[in-house]
């Protein structure tokens, strides 16, 4: 059975960066598109980037231009690369995947079944 670990969370000022780490076990992340999200205290989850089996990405328009998702099949893993990070990209950041082959991928959070726990990202002076 799949099961994701997220990692690399942390407290950040605001201009910094940290990259998120999403390990997978139980199963090849190589067949499953793989979204991240976050939720923010009193807020919604909400989706922040996702990619297809096939490499094509998605990001929401808050975090477009500052944040980069990749995957690594080898190591069975997907990072997520933020830089120039804000007070409002505080939240518990969660990875996610759906099994869908080719180019699709979506941030709606309804349309995956396999959620890690999540890792706090604060950015803080």
């Amino acid at each position: 059975q799949l099961q994701l670990v997220e990692s690399g969370g942390g407290l950040v000022q605001p201009g910094g960066s940290l990259r998120l780490s999403c390990a997978a076990s139980g199963s090849t992340l190589n067949t499953y598109a793989i979204g991240w999200f976050r939720q923010a205290p009193g807020k919604e989850r909400e989706g922040v980037s996702c990619i297809s089996t096939s490499g094509v990405t998605t990001y929401s328009d808050s975090v477009k231009g500052r944040f980069t998702i990749s995957r690594d099949n080898a190591k069975n893993t997907v990072y997520l690369q933020m830089n120039s990070l804000k007070f409002e990209d505080t939240a518990i950041y969660y990875c996610a995947t759906r099994r869908v082959y080719g180019s699709y991928c979506s941030r709606m959070t309804y349309e995956y079944n396999t959620w890690g726990q999540g890792t706090q990202v604060t950015v803080s002076s």
